[in-house]
């Protein structure tokens, strides 16, 4: 992987991480870290979910994909702040 490909995947999971933290509801107990961890892991999972469903290419913004990421982010956000408050 050459670096703008590892600097996108930063910037793409600390904007689809902070979407997802943002459709939380509530305070949430994890780190700015994690946040980006989770919001690049869903960037990921989405990607490939969209791909599959045949919604990642199209014309103009792939909003079905984003939509997709988002809602990963939020799952994985609240699993890990849930996860975080049971120990």
């Amino acid at each position: 992987m050459e670096i703008d490909g590892i600097i996108s995947a930063l910037v793409i999971g600390i904007v689809i991480g902070v979407l997802g933290r943002l459709v939380v509801p509530g305070r949430q107990h994890i780190g700015i870290l994690w946040t980006i961890l989770v919001g690049i892991a869903a960037a990921l999972i989405g990607s490939a979910l969209a791909s599959a469903l045949g919604v990642a290419d199209t014309k103009g913004v792939d909003w079905v994909e984003w939509l997709i990421q988002i809602a990963l982010a939020a799952v994985g956000v609240a699993a890990l702040d849930r996860a975080k408050l049971n120990r």
